[in-house]
């Protein structure tokens, strides 16, 4: 039996339940709910939509993450080691096993251009701290935007900037680099966003924020909202990308996935619909379009706290917890990598992290120059679905559209058909009424819901 077929013997765990809780919280919470959910609810139409994407977390998603937990826990290894133990135990089908690679290859691609956009935080983290959003112009912001994005080397330097604090961290372990920075930006997280929704309060109002966010109007949604709205809710609460499953493979026995799969998906909702008050206030107080897409951030914001009093150390909060989501979300994403590099290789974390991102770095490359070198590019052009799509496109299109909802449905029929009902009764603590439903969903509605997802995609 190859080394990849066994997991690991871990000498690793979590200090506590808490810190796995908050360590797994801050990786899933990231750009997805920072970034990308404030501008997708703005242009779904906001409430309706909302609504939508907390019942789908609730409904369809904690099974999942807590399907991903279980492969974890009980296979104890890298997302590889796991999932070939646990198909040789439940002598199961060997094609399960795309399971392992497909949360090592994700998290691998995706950092590649997630880092590319971390990259933009960090910038305008900087461009925040010089006040450099004072009484900008909508057009000046644009200028702004479109220099940083057309200058390669700029993008380069922010991306390996990135990239090598990521791999301090995770070459530091478990308790003295995941668990530390986990706890730091958790505090911050959501002390900023807390300080942003009073400030808010008190300075433009809340009012109208609270009714485009959380008064649904279900004539401002069509069908394409309802899978997106989906499609959120796997992207924010980070199935399918490898984190969860390695970092409960570090879980003590006697801590409650399900509890935990809970308390998770409750913070990711929590801080996205926090996001929304910090965000659409301002763009509302100062006329902006809340469907902006991705220019939201980068290019609607800074001209809203160019205006407003106090928006030099608004923006500097701001666009600070943008870069440290990512950040969190970014370590989670490479130690799945140098797990399974330090179960192959037998060698020490710190050079494994080193190889790991450096790597991830060189296969950026081209996701940074789709922005500008390459941005006529169209390598897959002859593919009908990637005809108009960059470098950048095509890993952004395929992981979120494709591979991360695939991820997520072999992940559920996995758990919910070839794994031994002994066995998922034992991790979830015993037989009963949420314990049928939680299988139940996982063997059809969950995957139902994808398959539909991935068909409109």
């Amino acid at each position: 039996m190859s080394a990849s077929e066994l997991p690991s013997v871990r000498q690793a765990v979590w200090s506590s339940r808490f810190s796995f809780l908050y360590s797994a919280s801050a990786a899933a919470i990231g750009l997805g709910s920072l970034w990308r959910f404030p501008y997708v609810a703005g242009s779904n139409g906001g409430g309706a939509f909302v609504l939508l994407y907390i019942g789908f977390v609730i409904l369809l998603c904690i099974p999942i993450i807590l399907a991903e937990m279980v492969i974890g826990k009980r296979g104890h290894g890298s997302t590889v080691g796991s999932v070939n133990h646990l198909v040789k135990e439940e002598k199961a089908s060997s094609a399960w096993r795309t399971i392992g690679w497909l949360s090592l290859l994700i998290p691998f691609f995706g950092l590649s251009y997630y880092s590319v956009i971390a990259g933009w935080g960090i910038e305008y983290a900087r461009l925040a701290v010089f006040d450099s959003f004072s009484d900008i112009s909508v057009a000046e912001s644009k200028a702004t935007f479109d220099a940083l994005i057309s200058s390669p080397l700029t993008l380069m330097l922010l991306q390996f900037i990135f990239i090598a604090a990521v791999v301090w961290v995770v070459a530091r372990g478990l308790q003295r680099g995941i668990e530390w920075v986990s706890r730091i930006k958790m505090t911050v997280m959501f002390g900023v966003l807390i300080f942003m929704v009073i400030y808010n309060a008190a300075t433009v109002g809340l009012g109208s924020s609270i009714d485009f966010l959380f008064r649904p109007d279900f004539s401002q949604l069509t069908g394409q909202a309802v899978l997106t709205a989906f499609g959120q809710a796997l992207f924010s609460t980070g199935i399918g990308i490898g984190v969860l499953m390695t970092y409960s493979s570090y879980v003590p026995k006697d801590i409650s996935l399900p509890q935990s799969s809970a308390l998770l998906a409750i913070a990711v909702i929590f801080v996205a619909t926090m996001a929304g008050l910090a965000i659409f206030p301002t763009v509302f107080h100062y006329g902006l379009e809340p469907a902006e897409g991705p220019n939201l951030i980068f290019v609607t914001v800074p001209v809203a706290f160019g205006q407003m009093t106090g928006g030099w150390i608004v923006s500097i909060l701001f666009f600070g917890l943008i870069a440290i989501g990512a950040f969190t979300s970014a370590v989670g994403m490479l130690e799945p990598i140098v797990s399974w590099l330090q179960e192959r290789a037998k060698k020490g974390r710190a050079l494994m992290a080193i190889w790991a991102g450096l790597g991830v770095w060189i296969v950026g490359f081209p996701s940074l120059l789709s922005f500008n070198v390459l941005a006529d590019a169209r390598p897959l052009s002859a593919i009908p679905i990637f005809a108009n799509s960059n470098f950048f496109d095509i890993l952004d299109m395929g992981i979120a559209n494709v591979l991360l909802p695939l991820n997520a449905l072999l992940i559920a029929l996995f758990v919910g058909w070839a794994m031994r009902r002994t066995v998922t009764e034992e991790e979830f603590g015993g037989r009963g009424v949420f314990y049928t439903l939680w299988i139940t969903i996982l063997k059809f509605l969950s995957p139902l819901a994808i398959l539909g997802l991935m068909v409109n995609s």
